[in-house]
């Protein structure tokens, strides 16, 4: 995993010579004693330390990870998985299908990238596989000599710290970024629990980049909610028509009043004009409502489970984890639903996973569906994407997807299907898109006298006995794309008992009941199937009633003929398949353009986020040097200085440096949130809103230090210093009592405008000049900033 940049390229052709290079020691590997290979890692452990280069090492290590492998586990990694190895160790991301064992190829390019020492991070897609991981992978590296740390949500800080201080350490993603947002509101160095980052392989690499990267990590702190009458406005919302009083947007992703609504919502509330500027909170409230009650649909978009709303992550059906939507969204649907607000705090930092993973100096990824993705991920990371080969061809069918005029004729299809395979005891999955339509299926088998387990967002917890019993004989599962990710079918049940009967019938039929809104999505639930060589089958059911299909409207594209009925409700005109293919290609093409916007509005603040973090963290370590108090305040500094003594003096203005920034970063959060929600007003005005957005930002950026000295010194001129330093909880000074993380759904608040922008013609030439104006506004204010500041000399230093 060479640094980031012009990465170098992975050609088949030497790469195949390292494996048969590797392959050629086995036998004089396989002949060493434990005690001799142990002592092999210890010398390239050495031979590292002396300056040796990574790629000189690798035939050495990957050998002896293929033999140690094969010692502990009883599995001796394929010619594949090394090639896999090898391209992770390049930097790229490898796309390898699912069930080629990517797990097992990890371990010998994490091993060669741990012998520097400076530790490794695995991120894995969720908990239970970063659990899984470690302990599976965790007695190979231990025989390698190297340590293994898992990082587990609701972790204390102590087993977290040690966790990062191994060699290997598997953790989420988000947990990893978690981490980072709450040691930077450390106010003791000891207390953070990240050492400097070196090197990260992102498993199920597409998702984690690309699907998951927008999301914003954050933390909060415990401040009340402020005071609004959210019952009533859902209770309003509930009483408004759609298409007299409120609209949305053809992509469902913004709601908008019309003039009789607006009236309707103010005779309702008995409140005056919703447009005037001391009904801005009001009106916002308003909206939310309308959003929550019109656009966001109960067991589809998030679940109502334990009293607590709960968003439904769409790309894999999962509850989404401690996600939020933001911006007050959050409350209007739980308003809706009329369970307990949740209180969402002050922000205190934030970081979208995108930024986070590109801390890294190290990068790569798997993945078993890259190639779609390839230029996304060369563009945001410069990560080139490397097929890998199955280790035993594929011989899983591919089925054309059936297409059908009404959602009840496909469902009766379906429905069909199972059955016909049920009755013979073939094994069948059925993936859908939503936890309404998994139980619907689920209750019409049943009524038919077909037993299935439903996986679903509502029962997540029993993901894995449930898809560890998806291959028996006559099982039938019905899962969102839960069971898309880091998970093994095996045929014939998890002790494979029933095996060569399950093979016999056809192996895992898989039947998807939508196209979903990625390819990516689609091809993970055919992967399902056909793992490794094994027969099995993957088909579509697709109707022109659904989500996706009514959002890009064929059935008003398609000519009258294509629509007629050729058998049970069947379409088999050659225009329906390829009108389905272009409405997924377009949505495809929208999530990616919503995804540069909403990279280019949070590149404004990752600038700032990372001058701010580098200042703190040389404030805290003791590296900066601070004189804002001697210069500001030099005869309350003197008098102090004869009784408590310099050092403590310097202590204490570190600690009000640290707290100051705290506080005045939050706040510069809650204004920038505040601009980017109105910056759109300034295209009334003929200007660009993104070029306004940049400017705004910079300008708000200089402001922020300005608060920040004007902080320290208030502080200073307030508190009580005595010879034994501050009583810093009688000044009320010891930062946040609670603090809490969650996620915030950016690209579904419908009032997002970078997503309202995102279609907007005069947004390829803002996406041409954005990559260099936003640098060059930014580079200009730091250097006026510098220019005025001492103390920001120290972050060159």
């Amino acid at each position: 995993m060479p640094e980031r940049g012009r990465l170098e390229k992975a050609p088949v052709r030497p790469a195949a010579e390292l494996v048969a290079e590797i392959g050629r020691r086995n036998e004089e590997m396989a002949a060493l004693s434990d005690e001799l290979l142990a002592r092999r890692a210890v010398e390239l452990r050495f031979r590292c330390g002396s300056g040796e280069p990574l790629d000189s090492l690798l035939v050495d290590a990957f050998t002896l990870v293929r033999e140690t492998a094969w010692r502990v586990l009883g599995e001796r990694p394929y010619d594949v998985q090394l090639l896999c190895g090898i391209a992770l160790h390049r930097g790229a991301v490898a796309e390898m299908e699912t069930g080629e064992g990517k797990t097992l190829a990890a371990v010998a390019p994490v091993f060669l990238s741990a012998l520097e020492g400076r530790g490794v991070h695995v991120l894995t897609y969720n908990d239970y596989l970063a659990r899984r991981d470690a302990a599976w992978m965790g007695p190979v590296f231990d025989r390698l000599g190297l340590s293994v740390g898992c990082v587990q949500e609701g972790m204390e800080p102590a087993a977290r710290r040690s966790a990062y201080r191994a060699d290997v350490t598997y953790v989420t993603a988000k947990e990893a970024g978690f981490d980072l947002l709450r040691d930077q509101l450390c106010l003791c160095l000891e207390d953070q629990v990240h050492r400097p980052f070196h090197a990260a392989l992102v498993d199920e690499a597409d998702s984690i980049l690309i699907d998951e990267a927008r999301v914003p990590l954050v933390i909060a702190g415990n401040v009340s909610r402020p005071p609004g009458e959210l019952y009533r406005l859902a209770e309003v919302a509930r009483r408004l028509e759609r298409g007299l009083d409120f609209d949305a947007d053809a992509e469902g992703r913004n709601v908008f009043l019309t003039e009789r609504g607006s009236y309707r919502v103010e005779e309702l509330l008995g409140c005056d004009s919703l447009f005037g500027a001391e009904a801005t909170p009001l009106t916002a409230q308003v909206r939310n409502a309308v959003h929550a009650e019109a656009l966001l649909t109960r067991d589809v978009d998030y679940i109502v489970r334990a009293g607590a709303v709960e968003i439904v992550d769409e790309l894999t059906g999962r509850v989404a984890e401690r996600r939020h939507w933001p911006d007050g969204l959050q409350a209007a649907v739980e308003a809706k639903e009329g369970v307990a607000l949740r209180d969402e705090g002050t922000v205190l930092g934030r970081i979208a996973l995108q930024h986070f993973l590109r801390l890294y100096p190290r990068l790569s990824g798997m993945t078993g569906t890259a190639r779609p993705a390839a230029r996304e991920l060369e563009e945001m990371y410069g990560l080139d994407v490397v097929t890998i080969p199955t280790h035993r061809p594929s011989i899983r069918e591919h089925l054309p997807d059936l297409v059908f005029l009404t959602r009840e004729a496909k469902d009766r299809a379906v429905i069909a299907e199972v059955a016909r395979c049920h009755e013979v005891g073939r094994p069948v999955l059925v993936g859908t898109v939503s936890v309404a339509e998994s139980e619907r299926l689920a209750a019409r088998l049943r009524r038919r006298g077909i037993e299935c387990r439903v996986l679903n967002a509502k029962n997540d917890e029993e993901e894995a006995s449930v898809v560890a019993g998806a291959g028996r004989v006559g099982a039938v599962t019905i899962s969102t794309n839960m069971a898309g990710r880091g998970t093994d079918i095996r045929l014939g049940g998890e002790d494979e008992r029933e095996r060569d009967r399950v093979v016999g019938l056809g192996g895992l039929a898989v039947i998807g009941t939508n196209r979903h809104d990625s390819r990516r999505i689609d091809d993970q639930l055919r992967g399902r199937a056909g793992r490794q060589g094994d027969p099995g089958s993957a088909r579509l059911f697709v109707s022109l009633e659904d989500d996706l299909m009514q959002r890009c409207g064929i059935g008003t594209r398609l000519p009258a003929q294509a629509l007629e009925r050729s058998w049970e409700g069947g379409l088999e005109h050659p225009l329906v398949r390829g009108e389905i293919d272009r409405a997924q290609r377009i949505v495809e093409g929208q999530s990616v353009d919503a995804r540069k916007r909403l990279w280019e509005h949070s590149s404004a603040i990752e600038v700032q986020r990372r001058l701010v973090s580098e200042w703190r963290q040389s404030v805290l370590d003791g590296t900066a040097q601070l004189d804002l108090l001697r210069e500001r305040c030099p005869e309350r500094w003197a008098e102090l200085r004869g009784g408590a003594g310099e050092e403590l003096l310097e202590r204490i203005e570190r600690r009000l440096t640290l707290l100051a920034l705290d506080r005045c970063w939050s706040d510069h959060l809650s204004e920038l949130e505040r601009v980017r929600g109105e910056i759109h007003l300034v295209a009334l005005d003929g200007r660009e809103p993104l070029v306004e957005l940049y400017r705004t930002a910079a300008s708000a950026y200089e402001e922020l230090w300005e608060r920040v000295d004007e902080e320290i010194v208030s502080l200073f001129r307030t508190i009580e210093i005595g010879p034994d330093g501050v009583d810093w909880e009688a000044e009320g000074l010891l930062g946040p009592s609670a603090t809490w993380t969650y996620l915030v759904s950016d690209d579904v608040f419908g009032d997002n405008v970078l997503l309202s922008l995102a279609n907007r013609p005069s947004i390829g030439l803002m996406a041409a000049l954005l990559p260099w104006l936003g640098p060059v506004l930014f580079v200009w204010g730091i250097f006026q900033h510098w220019q005025k500041r001492k103390k920001m000399a120290a972050l060159g230093g």
